[in-house]
């Protein structure tokens, strides 16, 4: 019994010592210095891409399935662009009233506007003094500033690849052309053509009809019917709308159209069309803008290399060896090899203005204000 007592005494004297231990402060880890809180480095705040707002003026309604429907479908190429947003006005007269129309845009806060009309020329370099942070592209002119571009592109070349169909494919050898304004551009144009129709039939002859206006669908099928009355058996066109080419089918005549794929309104006629693609041209542009790199005083010819101009496919009708000329033509066109004025080159009168061996500067083919031997017709 003694041993048995003796043995509880000494359990409970170590649960007591137990107890105790518990019962104290356990060792703690040693205490490293505190660090200063991290702060977050300030950053600096991100700039936001420059939206560019692109402002386009036209001086016929984007319906017209012509000049003007081709400059708005390389506003379309704009407004994709995902920095840009553009606005339009449609059915602008030249003079006064487009004036108006580009101070307005400009007032609006646009950094580019575009003008896409020769009448446009001296309303742009007017406001353009006015409002000398906005870029203005001015289209087929001259004129240019500190703060003014001018742009076309050599639609002389697609016109020449369509004179080449027309000369091959007429019967009568008189072919009828329905012309604008007797300005260089239009003048340039129809001497290309006439070169290209004489290059592969000698006896043909181009007739020309003044219109003195860019859109006026009435007067310019008017105007084409009176070159079929007269015997022409082919109808071209600078201007605006398809009247000559729905003319030209409703006679029986073959037609070739200008500024979009006139095919659609005249299927059983049209042999091709002379067409624009002002995309690619205009996006280079807007982007050169949001860039910084856009520069004034400077002007642009697009090309046949570039795509800005060309020719519609050809149509059915026209015999596959014709196709196949006009095919390679246009392959040496887009390789650079412009040889189209190249002389002798010859005026109405039988003068020769481009001499063998010798080919024009753009100088002279932006002045062009004559027409070359096979035209009949006056410049005025």
């Amino acid at each position: 019994m003694k041993k048995l007592l003796k043995l509880i005494g000494i359990s409970a004297a170590l649960l007591m010592a137990l107890s105790l231990f518990a019962c104290g402060e356990a060792p703690q880890p040693e205490k490293k210095a505190e660090e200063p809180a991290k702060t977050e480095e300030a950053q600096a705040p991100v700039e936001e891409p420059k939206v560019v707002k692109a402002g386009f003026i036209y001086v016929s309604p984007v319906g017209d399935a012509g000049y003007s429907f081709a400059h708005d479908m390389g506003r379309q190429a704009v407004e994709a662009l995902p920095f840009a947003t553009t606005k339009f006005a449609e059915s602008v007269p030249e003079g006064a009233d487009s004036e108006r129309v580009i101070r307005n845009m400009a007032r609006e806060g646009m950094d580019i506007i575009f003008a896409t009309s020769f009448g446009y020329m001296d309303p742009v370099m007017k406001v353009a003094k006015e409002f000398p942070d906005t870029k203005f592209m001015h289209c087929s002119g001259f004129k240019k500033g500190p703060n003014v571009n001018n742009y076309f592109g050599r639609i002389y070349q697609a016109r020449y690849l369509t004179g080449l169909v027309a000369g091959s494919m007429t019967k009568s050898n008189e072919i009828g052309y329905v012309a604008a304004f007797p300005i260089p551009e239009v003048i340039r144009g129809i001497n290309a053509f006439t070169v290209g129709v004489r290059e592969v039939n000698p006896e043909a002859q181009v007739r020309v009809v003044w219109t003195k206006t860019w859109y006026d669908p009435a007067l310019e099928k008017d105007a084409a019917k009176s070159l079929l009355d007269a015997g022409c058996d082919v109808i071209t066109q600078h201007q605006d709308s398809p009247a000559p080419q729905e003319a030209a089918q409703e006679a029986g005549a073959y037609c070739i159209g200008y500024n979009t794929d006139m095919a659609s309104f005249a299927p059983k006629a049209n042999l091709t069309s002379a067409i624009w693609n002002w995309g690619p041209m205009y996006v280079k542009t807007v982007e050169a803008v949001r860039d910084g790199t856009w520069q004034g005083d400077q002007s642009t010819w697009g090309s046949l290399q570039d795509g800005v101009v060309d020719i519609a496919p050809l149509g059915a009708m026209v015999p596959d060896d014709v196709k196949s000329m006009v095919n390679a033509k246009r392959d040496e066109l887009k390789s650079g090899k412009d040889m189209i004025f190249a002389g002798p080159v010859k005026n109405q009168a039988g003068e020769v203005v481009f001499a063998e061996g010798t080919a024009p500067d753009d100088a002279a083919l932006l002045g062009m204000d004559w027409f070359v031997e096979g035209v009949i017709g006056t410049t005025n």
